[in-house]
């Protein structure tokens, strides 16, 4: 039986992830944790960091993939349905009016300046990401730090970094060789 009150919830909590995520999907994964994880409860913290790892090696929007796993594993294929259109409820009625305004006033000052201060929290919300992952990456488990571990995942960092930016190599095959070495590592017990 479809329990529609938690298809609702569903529905609602990604209609408000959906109505104030701007700056991309890596903007919006804090306001997803926070909903997700904390104001929902549909899934632990360790549950959200494998979510997004699923999210970047699974092809479309970040954004929407966590909403349809996160409704997959709440409520299965109706959930993720919810979730999806939850997701997707808001943005876009709110980007076909922009799009219009936009056309129409961009050359203004105020917009300017809405755009403008959009790129600085986005940038904001994404150092946030990327700070608070780095540190899961390297110490999982701070209440039992493993130094091996943190070594080993911040030279892999270091190295899948320096490939991408500074030899120009495509993400896939970088995250394919990092995931390599991984399963090659884990074999020999490293």
């Amino acid at each position: 039986m479809i329990d529609l009150g938690l298809l609702l919830r569903i529905f609602v909590t990604f209609v408000r992830i959906g109505a104030v995520a701007f700056g991309g999907a890596y903007a919006a994964i804090p306001l997803v944790e926070q909903e997700v994880v904390g104001n929902a409860g549909f899934m632990t913290y360790d549950e959200f960091v494998d979510l997004l790892a699923l999210d970047e090696i699974t092809p479309g929007p970040i954004l929407i993939n966590s909403a349809t796993f996160v409704g997959m594993k709440v409520a299965g294929v109706p959930g993720a349905v919810a979730a999806t259109l939850g997701c997707i409820f808001v943005p876009c009625i709110v980007a076909i009016a922009l799009l219009f305004l936009f056309r129409r006033f961009k050359e203004t000052r105020l917009v300017q300046s809405i755009v403008l201060t959009l790129k600085c929290m986005a940038l904001a919300l994404i150092v946030s990401t990327m700070v608070k992952l780095g540190a899961n990456a390297v110490m999982p488990d701070a209440s039992h730090p493993d130094v091996t571990h943190g070594i080993y995942a911040s030279a892999v960092m270091c190295v899948a970094f320096y490939l991408m930016h500074w030899k120009k190599l495509s993400p896939l095959p970088v995250m394919l060789g990092c995931g390599a070495l991984n399963v090659v590592v884990n074999m020999l017990g490293m």
